[in-house]
C-alpha cells in the first residue's frame, strides 16, 4: 500500500488493509491511483511516491534483498497468527508450502509454537523440516489425516487457489480457527458446516496487514533472525523466473535486483 483514505474506523486504528474510504487503500503498483484513478506502477519503478505514514524502516541486521518479501508474504502470514493469538505450545497447521508458507512455518516457530505442515508434495517434506516444521503430513494419505483429528489450535491455509478445506476444519479442536490467506476466490467444494457448527470451529480470512502491523513484522524478524528464502534474478530473466513459478520451481521467492534494469536498457524485457 501506498495510501489510504486515513479517516475512516479502520484507517483510524493502523488497519489499512480494510479501509472502508470510497476507493479503498491504494495499492504500490496495478491499482487505481487517487484522486484520478489511474494505475499505479510502483512495482518496478526507480522512484515512487507515497505518503509519509506509508513509509517503513528496515532494520539493520536484516539482508534487504530477503527482506523484500516480507512486505507481502511475511505480514499475509503474521498478522493473522498474532490476530488469532498463536502461543508457545500451541499446535499450528501450515497447509501448503510455497512463498506464504515458508513464512507461516518461520513465523509460527519464532511465537513458540508446535507447528506441523500439510502438502500434497512428498518431496517438500524436507524443506519444511529444514525451515522448522516439527511434523509434515501428506494431505493426500486419509489414514495420516485422520490421526490429527481434533488437535490443532489454529491451522493456516495458503493454498493461493480454491480448493477443499474439509479435511483440515476436521482437525481443529473445538473453538479452534481456521485462517485463509491464500484463496480469495469461492471454496470448491463448499464448507461442510457440520464440522464447523458441532465443535464451534471458526473458519476466518485476514488481508496483508496495516503499516503498523507490518512495521512490527519487520522487528519482530530482526529480533528473530528471520528473512525471506529468495532466489535474486535480473529483470532480464523475469519471463523465464514467471515461467518457473507457474510450475512451482522456486524457494520461495522470486526477487528482482532493480539494478539490472539499467543493464540493456534497449533490450526488450517483457513479452
Amino acid at each position: 500500500m501506498v495510501n489510504s483514505c486515513q479517516s475512516c474506523s479502520p484507517c483510524r486504528e493502523g488497519l489499512e488493509q480494510y479501509c472502508e474510504g470510497p476507493k479503498g487503500w491504494t495499492a504500490t503498483y496495478n491499482g487505481p491511483q487517487k484522486p484520478d484513478g489511474t494505475n499505479t506502477y510502483g512495482g518496478y519503478s526507480n522512484n515512487i511516491i507515497v505518503s509519509e505514514k506509508f513509509v517503513l524502516r528496515i532494520p539493520d541486521n536484516l539482508d534487504i534483498k530477503a527482506v523484500a518479501p516480507l512486505l507481502c508474504a511475511g505480514i499475509t502470514t503474521y498478522s493473522p497468527l498474532r490476530h488469532w493469538k498463536v502461543k508457545p505450545g500451541q499446535k499450528v497447521g501450515v497447509v501448503g508450502l510455497g512463498g506464504l508458507g515458508h513464512m507461516a512455518i518461520k513465523l509460527a516457530k519464532a511465537m513458540g509454537a508446535n507447528v506441523t505442515v500439510f502438502t500434497t508434495s512428498p518431496q517438500k517434506k524436507v524443506d519444511a523440516s529444514r525451515l522448522g516444521a516439527d511434523d509434515v503430513v501428506l494431505s493426500t494419505d486419509k489414514e495420516a489425516m485422520s490421526k490429527y483429528e481434533l488437535s490443532f489450535d489454529y491451522i493456516l491455509s495458503t493454498i493461493p487457489t480454491s480448493h477443499d478445506i474439509n479435511p483440515y476444519v476436521n482437525l481443529l479442536k473445538r473453538d479452534a480457527t481456521l485462517t485463509l490467506v491464500g484463496a480469495l476466490e469461492p471454496l470448491e467444494p463448499g464448507l461442510n458446516n457440520s464440522q464447523v457448527a458441532f465443535h464451534r470451529r471458526s473458519i476466518t480470512g485476514s488481508l496483508i496487514g496495516g503499516i503498523a502491523e507490518t512495521q512490527e513484522v519487520l522487528d519482530f524478524c530482526a529480533k528473530h533472525n528471520i528473512v525471506s528464502d529468495v532466489e535474486i534474478i535480473p529483470i532480464q530473466q523475469i519471463n523465464t523466473a514467471y515461467e518457473r513459478m507457474l510450475k512451482g520451481d522456486v524457494k520461495f521467492r522470486f526477487v528482482i535486483d532493480m539494478a539490472s534494469l539499467q543493464q540493456d536498457s534497449d533490450q526488450e524485457i517483457f513479452s
